[in-house]
């Protein structure tokens, strides 16, 4: 008779986790954070709520990380689409410094119109406001690292003239990210490539007559 192999647990502890992902990711898009709860995820996943108890100590945890797993997701994706061995971890550096940014942010854009990234991203910044700890989290995990990227691409156009010597990046990046949350975050107006493309002309060349 031959010998029963023993299930695998860690790759049914990785199923577990990939459902509690999806689960929370289409569960607040369907009812909204608020009457979103950890019963609910376990249903959907199929799996009990100990389960979910034993990795995360909370509805907003388990949002957090999913989010954070359909971004790199979304980030090998876009990879791949660009013919990229690996996950793009830069800010697309051509020497054209406004074709980077513009391109960069087109795909932000993209993403951020985006219902599935949508909903889940407004749930958790709003989640964040009133929520200490998963606003840092949020932050450290997010968009710290994002930020980041055009902190690196603005130092690399400094070193080739294309940036002013006493320019602070981490103030510059915040001439279109901010106005673009901003707008995203109340709904002020469309999010479009036009509206980015045009984000980046005034944060480079001002809106003073040249």
């Amino acid at each position: 008779m031959a010998q029963k192999t023993a299930p695998d647990s860690t790759r049914r502890s990785e199923r577990s986790r990939r459902a509690i992902y999806e689960a929370a990711l289409a569960l607040v898009g369907e009812v909204g954070y608020p009457k979103m709860t950890i019963e609910a995820i376990a249903a959907r996943a199929g799996v009990g709520k100990q389960t979910i108890y034993r990795w995360w100590p909370s509805k907003s945890a388990v949002l957090l990380d999913a989010f954070f797993d359909l971004s790199e997701q979304a980030s090998a994706e876009l990879s791949e689409k660009a013919g990229l061995d690996e996950v793009a971890t830069a800010i697309p550096d051509t020497g054209d410094l406004e074709a980077d940014l513009k391109y960069v942010l087109r795909a932000t854009v993209d993403e951020m119109t985006d219902p599935k990234f949508d909903g889940p991203a407004r749930a958790l910044a709003a989640e964040g406001v009133v929520n200490e700890q998963l606003g840092v989290e949020f932050v450290e995990k997010l968009l710290e690292p994002q930020l980041q990227l055009y902190v690196d691409r603005l130092r690399a156009g400094q070193e080739r003239g294309e940036v002013a010597p006493g320019i602070d990046p981490r103030i510059a990046l915040e001439l279109w990210t901010g106005p673009l949350a901003q707008r995203w975050m109340q709904r002020t107006g469309p999010l479009t490539h036009a509206y980015t493309d045009t984000l980046v002309e005034y944060a480079l060349y001002g809106i003073a007559p040249r």
